[in-house]
């Protein structure tokens, strides 16, 4: 299925740039998740957060695509253990699915920024793709996706 390409607004602060859906249901509060993301300044300056968690995580919480290291980032949705625009972008994502979303900086990083990546009151534009939801999560279906050849959109 191609990207939607229509700017919508997913809550205040948080716009959904691009879509691909997902298959099986919808990702709720207290799943929990395996996704993987990608973070540019508004400006479009890429934010290497990958590269940098690599060099200190298990090679089995990175995750090769297209020559690319991405993290296997895994949290419970509702327990605020991710930034708040990452968060609610997930909510109702489905496995496989994926969202380019722009989010405003008080739910990002605010005026703290992350220093010498992230400057302090900054516009982020992110890419998620989430994985898997979980066994023993609140919808209980588990559908693992393959990553392999699936383009732009479809990592």
């Amino acid at each position: 299925m191609p990207a939607r390409k229509k700017k919508l607004q997913i809550a205040s602060g948080i716009t959904l740039l691009a879509e691909v859906e997902g298959q099986g249901h919808a990702a709720t509060k207290a799943d929990r998740i395996i996704y993987n993301m990608k973070l540019w300044l508004n400006r479009g300056d890429e934010v290497p957060m990958n590269a940098i968690q690599a060099e200190h995580l298990p090679e089995n919480m990175i995750r090769n695509v297209d020559g690319e290291k991405l993290v296997d980032h895994r949290t419970t949705l509702g327990k605020r253990e991710v930034i708040a625009g990452v968060e609610r972008a997930l909510l109702g994502m489905k496995a496989g699915g994926y969202r380019k979303i722009r989010v405003s900086p008080h739910l990002a990083y605010r005026e703290k920024g992350l220093p010498g990546l992230i400057p302090e009151n900054a516009v982020l534009v992110i890419e998620i793709w989430l994985r898997e939801i979980l066994p023993g999560s609140a919808g209980g279906v588990v559908l693992p996706v393959a990553v392999e050849g699936q383009g732009k959109g479809q990592r």
